[in-house]
């Protein structure tokens, strides 16, 4: 586990505070007296804790009266409620309207609210582009041959560290590397479903998951989930109790799209679930990486007793777009999933994997993180703000503690689907509701990517939103 210094561990506990509303905009913190008595720790301390929460934007000091929380902090539109949902088991057919709409997000001028990828402005790509020429001056012959079987050995390593920083002691011989997270979601359900198989999703679900199953021809079973917390446990439950289903596909960390995340002890009581169950879980967590403040989550296989979690990650969303990078923790699936990499597309690019084990080793991936979650954490704050300011008062949104995507339940008459034909009419991309739900569900909603830089297109898109909005 990664062991926070004293005034990280304060400033990471005053930022949730911030986060949760309990401290609002143009509330007082703790002064320095109050803090060193509250938290026993010095003055140095406390000042360190003010000085980095400063940096993050969350606070800001007065003249001769203290620190407050910034007034973009303000959270004035409320938090979605969990909406009901049929638990049926449900045949998939989503993808031609989900490549309708992403083809429509192609065009670099369009203000990228729809896109599914933070800004490659924030990615390390120069110092990436170094560590590929170095990554490769390095390969031996016989590694070129090798490594497409079995992945680059000191990539495999450093996952396999970046698991220990999580709690979770993982052989490197259980890593699959793949042609990123998507091919180890697909291995997986592979692995472990057959046609006409159900298998439980999330409601709302990243639309990618939707047509997986669809072209394996599953059906999905979709499970509610709280914008904050996660999963219906309750409802999985009588799901599992009652259905055949045969696999859960699940994001334990900043769900897309709601952005929700699984407690520690909601994670223990669904591994006891599953594992009473034997159903095995695909856990698709390529946004652990992005938490806001210092402390890292525990995936949900660092729960996992015998081998029944498979656990899926990617560079793509926190270090290198492109590169086409990730990996499965397989359990007791590992050779299946290995072999049935090799019978499809062998292996990732050798080049990119020796390029990220490159950098892994020595091009700063820690500091890079900390400055992306920084940003992140900004742009968020910044479209909260805007979005109190510009959309009806009814309108409700996610809080989410990391990732890069918002959820909006608009007013019931709005339509999403037109919301996002008007808005792409104005330069304007979002990501419609109903491209989330096997039943094109959430009619009222989108998805928006706070994931780029923040300045005056972001603003005025986001007042033209509103206008749009106002008008249904």
């Amino acid at each position: 586990m990664i062991k926070l210094k004293r005034y990280e561990k304060l400033a990471d506990e005053i930022s949730a505070l911030i986060r949760e509303g309990v401290l609002a905009a143009n509330d007082r913190i703790p002064s320095v007296r109050q803090a060193c008595n509250t938290y026993n720790v010095s003055p140095a301390t406390v000042f360190k804790a003010y000085y980095l929460l400063e940096d993050r934007g969350l606070i800001q000091a007065r003249e001769r009266s203290g620190y407050y929380v910034r007034e973009h902090v303000q959270q004035a539109l409320a938090e979605p409620a969990m909406q009901a949902h049929d638990a049926a088991a449900t045949d998939v057919d989503v993808s031609e309207l989900v490549f309708s709409v992403l083809g429509s997000l192609k065009n670099p001028h369009t203000v990228p609210f729809g896109s599914a990828f933070p800004s490659a402005d924030l990615f390390p790509l120069a110092r990436l582009a170094r560590s590929m020429s170095q990554g490769l001056r390095q390969l031996s012959p016989h590694a070129i041959i090798a490594d497409q079987t079995d992945g680059n050995a000191e990539l495999k390593r450093q996952v396999a560290m970046r698991y220990m920083m999580t709690g979770v002691m993982l052989p490197m011989e259980e890593l699959v590397i793949t042609n990123g997270a998507m091919e180890a979601l697909n291995l997986c359900l592979q692995a472990v479903t057959e046609p006409g198989d159900l298998v439980a999703i999330e409601a709302p679900a990243f639309y990618a998951s939707l047509q997986v199953l669809e072209r394996l021809k599953l059906k999905a079973v979709e499970i509610p989930i709280h914008p904050r917390d996660g999963i219906d446990l309750d409802r999985l439950e009588e799901s599992l109790a009652t259905l055949p289903i045969k696999a859960c596909w699940f994001m334990s960390s900043f769900q897309n799209p709601i952005g929700a995340s699984l407690s520690d002890s909601s994670k223990q009581r669904l591994s006891d679930l599953l594992h009473r169950h034997q159903i095995p879980l695909i856990e698709d967590d390529v946004y652990a990486e992005l938490h806001f403040g210092f402390r890292p989550t525990r995936p949900l296989k660092g729960y996992d007793n015998d081998g029944l979690f498979m656990h899926c990650g990617s560079f793509s969303k926190c270090l290198a777009p492109g590169y086409r990078v990730g990996w499965v923790a397989g359990g007791r699936y590992t050779q299946k999933l290995a072999q049935l990499k090799l019978m499809t597309t062998i292996s990732p690019a050798i080049p990119s994997q020796a390029a990220l084990a490159d950098y892994l080793q020595h091009g700063g991936f820690d500091r890079h993180l900390r400055k992306l979650r920084h940003s992140l954490e900004l742009q968020q704050q910044a479209m909260l703000a805007a979005a109190a300011r510009h959309f009806p008062k009814s309108t409700r949104v996610t809080r989410p503690n990391g990732g890069y995507f918002l959820w909006f339940e608009f007013p019931e008459q709005v339509n999403a689907l037109k919301l996002f034909q008007l808005a792409l009419a104005q330069g304007i991309s979002l990501a419609p509701g109903p491209i989330f739900s096997a039943k094109r569900a959430f009619n009222h909603c989108a998805r928006l990517n706070y994931g780029h830089p923040w300045g005056k297109t972001s603003e005025r898109a986001m007042e033209v939103l509103g206008q749009i909005i106002h008008s249904f």
